[in-house]
């Protein structure tokens, strides 16, 4: 029979709690950035330069179509070999925000896409330049249209962000596998990790909300 010890967990809670900070801190930063580059990259999908278009294209295929370990530890043991040497914590935030930015930019290209084109004639037909109309015609009712699976995506980077504990990033994960490592309390660490995961999965949804009704003035479950 198994004896449940949750003593070790207890005892350092408060280390637990920073992890779940460090990740709250992580995601934010990377959501925030990611969602930056996501709209200049569809931006640059819609726009008229087949430059960018191919450029940022690429990007979206390569980023999509490799794993997010690979990408990390590219960034993060690849770069040193051409004297790019970078800290555990950017490097992660680095990788987070061009995995995100990628899927982001495809997001939001196709709200940008399902915009009417009769709105930005009449932006046009206004006098409105074309970063106006991008700005006040398009960028609004796009971002509205792809909200809720832009905050799915927000929520699934902040639980891929337990990858970072791979290469030593401090997060909620990389405290868990040193409790772990430390009280070999492996299930009593864990199962208290994966609530921590939960509890933060439904405060960002619930975030979400409340910003979704706030800028966008409609409830969320329309």
């Amino acid at each position: 029979m198994y004896h449940f010890n949750f003593t070790p967990v207890l005892e350092n809670l408060d280390l637990l709690l920073y992890g779940a900070w460090l990740t709250i801190r992580l995601s934010f930063a990377a959501m925030l950035l990611g969602l930056i580059v996501s709209v200049l990259g569809a931006a640059a999908r819609t726009s008229h330069s087949k430059v960018l278009h191919a450029i940022v294209g690429a990007y979206v295929e390569i980023i999509r179509n490799t794993p997010f370990l690979v990408q990390i530890f590219f960034l993060y043991f690849g770069l040193p070999a051409i004297g790019i040497s970078l800290d555990p914590n950017v490097a992660a935030l680095i990788a987070l925000v061009i995995n995100v930015g990628a899927y982001g930019t495809e997001i939001t290209r196709a709200g940008i896409e399902s915009v009417p084109h009769g709105q930005i004639e009449a932006g046009r037909a206004l006098g409105l330049g074309p970063i106006q109309i991008f700005r006040y015609v398009i960028l609004k009712p796009a971002l509205r249209n792809v909200y809720p699976a832009m905050t799915s995506q927000f929520i699934y980077l902040m639980l891929t962000s337990s990858v970072v504990s791979t290469i030593s990033a401090n997060d909620l994960a990389s405290v868990g596998a040193d409790l772990n490592a430390k009280t070999f309390a492996s299930f009593e660490i864990y199962l208290v990790v994966t609530a921590f995961y939960l509890v933060l999965s439904l405060l960002f949804s619930g975030l979400f909300k409340l910003v979704q009704n706030a800028i966008f003035n409609y409830p969320a479950s329309r």
